[in-house]
Parts: C-alpha cells; structure tokens; sequence
C-alpha cells in the first residue's frame, strides 16, 4: 500500500476521488514513460530544478521513478484530507499515464478505484497513525499499517483493536523517537560548525546561563579560550576557563592534564570536544586540582536545547531551532 499525498493542504484529496485519480507533480520533467532509470530522471530533474541539493534531486528521482515504475496494478493506495481528518482508501486500478487532463500541475496519474473515502484517522491505530506522519509525496506503508487500514476501510465503526496502554506506550515511543531524531539532527548541525563558530556558540551558551563570557586572541596554536565569570573581568567567583576542541578525534589524558596545567586554585576547567574523550581523559578530569567538567557533543547538544531560549540572537544564527510542542496527560 502506497500514501499518494494531497498536496501538504490537501487540496487534491477532493479532486482525486472525483477523478478517481491519484497524481503528483514535476510537471517540466514531462513524461516519466521516457525515462528508463533513476539516474536519467536524476539528470533531467537538476536541469529542470537548477539551484537545490544533491540530496533534494536524489529523493525527487526516486519518488518519480517508483511511481511510475514501482506503483503496480492491484496495490493499496490511501490519501489524506487534512481538514477533516479522513482518508480515501483504494487500490491502483492502472499503468502510469502522463494526462494533463487532470491537473496541469499534477500531469503524473495513476487510475484507482476507491473503496472507502471518509476513513476516519481516529479509527486507526497509533502506530498507523505514525506511519502515516511522514510529509513525504510517496511513500509505502508497513505491512501492519495496510492491515490496519484495510481494517477501518471495510468495518467502518470498528474500533481499534489497541487497548489504552498499548495506545499510550506507542506514543511515548514516538516522543523519544523524536527528541533521539532531534538530538541527533542539533549534534550533525554542532559538528559541522567550523573551529572559531564552536568556540562563539560555547561563549554565547555560557551568556545564556548568566555568565560573562570573553574569546581569547588567538594563541600560537591557533587555539581560543573563552574565559567566562559572573563579573565579566574574573574577579569574581567562580572564574570558568574554556577550551573547545573541534577535532574528530577523542581527547586523551595527555589533552588534559596539559589544560589543568595552567589553571588557577579558584578556577573551573570546562573542557569541550566535538570527538568525545577517552576514558583515561575522564580518569584524568576526575583526579584533576581544579574542578573540571567535560562536555562532548551529547553534552553541548543537551545544554544548548535547555537554555535556547536564553540565548542571543547571533548565537541562535548558529544553530538555529524551532520549538516542537507535544501534547502530555
């Protein structure tokens, strides 16, 4: 079973089931008929599309190819209207056809024949429900998310076979799915910082949490300390000396006790490191004279999240986020 999207407002959901129809864009590459693989549709699709990513034209391609290619006669298909929280229910009822009769705009068609037109999202399943998320034009369903479907589509008024903790249970593993996605997607952005940005998003999260934070000048290494107090001038306790290393590499006890080496009696050590330490670091920061915290790409990640909203706007430009909310209870 495939999901035809509607359009991400649903627009087309009307006209796909008065057409019988489902349809999907690119209308400049024409007709996909021609085209005999992946990586021609690939080619012609960056001549159409000047100006977007490797990545962009790749997921585009294979969407066209698998739907005129890989859709086949006799699948499942469903469609989503936003608005009314229903899905259409069918199957693919033939070949692939380039018609602009339809929608100029939406020229790629395959005929269906719809079995049901008004599935109600809430009789699904929630983990139907999440399969069904994905913004994705095309994509295909799991084969326990077919079932499910089919299930609402042929016993309108059935409820779902999922009992309340199985329902509930299903959407706490979508939360930390997301927050696991999330946190992964804030470190890829952290990492690809270059050295001097690192060190300016160290200094700025250091401001949010209600320190004065300084960048050194650049040393003979090339490498910049940020000096953080509550004073600005380090006269105050306590006094926090940075050192971020944006290296792949982990970070050894010999990094470390090179860092120690040169604090004060009164001083805090944070030590940051896109590659992680070893655990001879972590032994080293343990016994260190100075207190000294370790922060590695987890760790920076996690505390930018929570004080986000702290921070200045030239350190947001950085990595910039946006809030998701999820509903609790």
């Amino acid at each position: 079973m495939w999901m035809v999207r509607a359009e991400s407002d649903g627009s087309l959901f009307q006209p796909f089931i008065e057409k019988e129809v489902v349809a999907i864009g690119w209308c400049d590459v024409g007709d996909l008929s021609g085209f005999g693989s992946r990586e021609a549709l690939f080619a012609e699709v960056r001549e159409r599309y000047p100006g977007r990513s490797a990545g962009a034209y790749a997921s585009t391609a294979g969407m066209l190819h698998r739907f005129s290619k890989d859709v086949a006669k006799g699948d499942g298909v469903v469609s989503y209207d936003r608005s009314r929280r229903v899905y259409a229910v069918g199957k693919i009822a033939g070949e692939y056809s380039h018609d602009l009769g339809f929608n100029a705009d939406y020229p790629n068609v395959r005929r269906v024949e719809w079995k049901a037109t008004g599935v109600s999202r809430d009789a699904l399943a929630t983990a139907t429900k999440n399969s069904l998320g994905s913004t994705l034009t095309l994509f295909r369903l799991p084969e326990a998310a077919e079932q499910d479907i089919w299930r609402a589509a042929t016993a309108p008024g059935e409820a779902s076979p999922e009992d309340e903790g199985e329902a509930d249970e299903e959407e706490k593993l979508l939360l930390e799915d997301l927050e696991s996605r999330s946190t992964e997607f804030i470190k890829d952005r952290i990492a690809a910082l270059d050295w001097e940005a690192a060190q300016s998003l160290v200094a700025g999260l250091l401001r949010a949490m209600g320190y004065k934070a300084r960048i050194s000048a650049r040393g003979p290494d090339r490498g910049v300390d940020i000096v953080a107090s509550r004073d600005g001038f380090g006269f105050e306790s306590p006094r926090i000396v940075v050192e971020v290393k944006q290296r792949e590499e982990q970070m050894g006890a010999p990094q470390i006790r090179s860092f120690v080496g040169g604090r004060h009696a009164d001083d805090k050590g944070l030590y940051v490191s896109k590659g992680g330490f070893s655990k001879e670091a972590r032994y080293e920061a343990e016994r260190a004279k100075v207190p000294v915290t370790l922060m590695d790409l987890d760790d920076l990640a996690e505390a930018l999240a929570e004080n986000y909203e702290a921070l200045d706007a030239e350190t947001r430009r950085l990595v910039p986020l946006r809030r998701i909310y999820w509903p609790v209870g």
